[in-house]
């Protein structure tokens, strides 16, 4: 009988630590191949296959496109390629980003499942914002288990956070406890009968990442509903996924954001937005003086007053500005102004930074297991 012979590992901030302390419970014997994804930079050097390997027993190095897999090796996701699973087989893909990240956990996920069904476990460790949600969903609607961190455990609760409330986890434990787990699930033999049937909609999502061209330009067969949302990294529309209890989006190529990557992306662009009408205003301030200076000097009063009121005003507006980018809201007696001004006053951040370790976590949700 088949065990849980593929462990799929996603990762973000403070994920270093978190793999390292991982690695160090795992056997050398382990009969399962573990996939690690930590974000990283594209253009970033790493090193994460040495540090796993000094830390643990199980060698590492990072994934080559079309190896075969092998039990007791852990492999990770290149920067800037998408680590994916085939049967028998690993994948590195120059696929479209997921949440503006490549490598990013969800792909991963996903293909794992699609290609091994209930042998899967899915691991969320520490992290900002929510890479993996989607794809332990995925795998969880195919029979896998799935474990998560315990956010109070983690230097960046976030990840993990997404992971409880968006999906029924297995297990949610502190990190020391988890290797002693996954030892135990790559002995044990999978419960239950046959594979659950993977979803249309996952099927392309995992053929997706590995771009499947014609996957990807194929309009009729496209999942979800046009969103009126615009895709930040090419501009094109987003539709709307469900799956499950999440909602996520997808443009035309590839791209894929889920609510929460979506909103700190526009407030990247809100902030950038506000810098490039900040640097206009001021312009704008110093032509008019310029202007009314010139007008002065050849004594024509009523345009030279037109211009000067010109610059105060456009002073005025970029000072407003100025202060929603540096304090995130305008002081209160600049908020009093023109209805413009007034308008500019209600432009907030909202993108909130997930909390990191020290802070209380969410509650376990019911039959979410506490320890090994």
């Amino acid at each position: 009988m088949a065990n849980h012979e593929i462990i799929v590992i996603g990762a973000s901030a403070g994920g270093v630590e978190a793999l390292a302390a991982l690695v160090q419970g795992l056997p050398a014997d382990l009969p399962a191949s573990l996939f690690v994804v930590l974000h990283l930079g594209p253009h970033s050097a790493s090193v994460l296959p040495q540090i796993l390997s000094q830390k643990g027993t199980l060698p590492a190095r990072h994934a080559r496109d079309g190896e075969a897999i092998e039990p007791g090796r852990i492999y990770v996701a290149s920067p800037d390629r998408h680590l994916l699973v085939r049967h028998g087989r690993v994948r590195v893909s120059l696929g479209p980003k997921e949440n503006s990240l490549r490598p990013a956990a969800d792909p991963l996920f996903r293909s794992a499942a699609q290609a091994y069904g209930r042998r899967v476990v899915g691991v969320v460790l520490s992290g900002t914002l929510d890479d993996g949600t989607a794809g332990l969903q995925a795998i969880k609607s195919r029979g896998g288990v799935t474990i998560v961190q315990d956010p109070r455990d983690a230097l960046f609760a976030g990840m993990p956070r997404s992971a409880l409330e968006g999906v029924t986890i297995d297990h949610c434990l502190p990190i020391t406890e988890i290797a002693p787990l996954l030892v135990r699930l790559a002995y044990e033999p999978v419960k239950g009968g046959g594979e659950q049937p993977m979803s249309d909609e996952y099927e392309k999502e995992a053929e997706i990442a590995e771009f499947d061209l014609a996957v990807i330009q194929d309009d009729a067969q496209r999942p979800g509903v046009p969103s009126g949302f615009a895709c930040p990294d090419c501009g094109g529309a987003l539709w709307e996924l469900h799956e499950g209890e999440l909602i996520r989006y997808r443009c035309r190529v590839g791209h894929a954001w889920s609510p929460s990557s979506l909103l700190a992306e526009q407030s990247e662009a809100l902030e950038s937005a506000l810098w490039t009408a900040l640097r206009a205003l001021e312009e704008r301030a110093a032509l008019s003086e310029r202007v009314a200076e010139r007008f002065a000097l050849r004594g024509h009063t009523r345009p030279t007053e037109r211009f000067r009121e010109q610059a105060a005003e456009s002073r005025r507006r970029a000072a407003l500005i100025r202060q929603v980018l540096l304090n995130g809201e305008p002081e209160a007696e600049t908020a009093a102004g023109t209805p413009a001004e007034a308008e500019a006053a209600n432009l907030k951040d909202g993108a909130d930074e997930p909390a990191p370790r020290g802070e209380a976590g969410p509650e376990r949700p019911p039959g979410v297991e506490s320890s090994g």
